[in-house]
């Protein structure tokens, strides 16, 4: 499947916000509603880490293909729909230019075809998607394949902001990007603070922290300097009871959901 071809239903964030929703629209709080949250489909992962062979390996997915399509199948059941289907990350296993990323790609799109129309995908970058030290050539590539790997959407009278958590981690070979995502971000968080959303919540790929923001550092967070950086800068924009989701649902090398007191964030509800 080509990606002109694919554009119709992964291609939705542009611009730096997310067409599915209008903003005029959503802007107002109406009541709860809920959304479903994933991580690292990750194409590819389960034959590379059964090799031991993280880094070339990964040439089957077949049964990521088939816990996909069921995540899939399930979502499309439920009753009432939820707003959306945000998946943050690793949407694929082979790294920029490495082996079968074109193949994995492909077959991940075409099980998300298969995602009820009216429940619109939310796509967010994770390492595996722009590489560990992202470049303009890797992020690039991510927007011609997927969207934005930054933007911003209301939905329900909530403020989406997505971000791309690589320039986080290390910007060394896009110094530029990563600035050009502060300044966006220091103008979102500007915008949540005037119109005083009742909620603001954040999608990225490696959370700032997993239980403390006095933790460690480890491969499955940011850096200590970075978390304390970053949470002073939201916690200054915050309005009174938002919510916080970092990465997903406990699935995939990132995969391990944000917490402020130990027992995570709230993986899709807002009340």
């Amino acid at each position: 499947m080509s990606a002109a071809e694919a554009g119709g239903v992964f291609r939705r964030a542009r611009g730096r916000t997310l067409d599915a929703f209008s903003s005029e629209k959503e802007r107002e709080w109406k009541g709860p509603f809920y959304f479903i949250q994933g991580a690292d489909p990750q194409f590819g992962l389960m034959k590379a880490w059964s090799t031991g062979d993280c880094d070339s390996g990964g040439d089957e997915w077949e049964q990521e293909i088939r816990l996909t399509e069921q995540a899939v199948q399930a979502i499309n059941k439920l009753n009432p729909k939820p707003k959306f289907f945000v998946l943050c990350g690793d949407l694929v296993h082979a790294m920029p230019g490495t082996p079968w990323r074109k193949e994995q790609t492909e077959d991940l799109q075409r099980v998300l075809r298969t995602v009820d129309g009216e429940i619109p995908l939310v796509l967010v970058s994770g390492n595996h998607d722009v590489g560990n030290v992202p470049t303009p050539e890797t992020i690039a590539e991510f927007q011609r394949t997927w969207g934005d790997d930054y933007f911003s959407f209301w939905a329900g009278g909530v403020l989406f902001l997505v971000l791309n958590s690589q320039f986080f981690y290390d910007a060394s070979m896009c110094p530029a990007l990563k600035q050009a995502q502060d300044q966006w971000l220091d103008q979102q968080l500007s915008i949540a603070g005037q119109q005083k959303c009742q909620h603001a919540v954040v999608f990225q790929h490696i959370p700032l922290f997993l239980q403390s923001i006095d933790e460690d550092d480890d491969y499955f967070n940011l850096t200590k300097l970075v978390r304390k950086e970053m949470a002073d800068k939201f916690s200054q924009a915050e309005p009174e009871n938002s919510r916080c989701a970092g990465d997903g649902l406990g699935c995939g090398p990132h995969g391990k959901s944000h917490s402020r007191n130990g027992n995570g964030c709230p993986d899709g509800p807002i009340h």
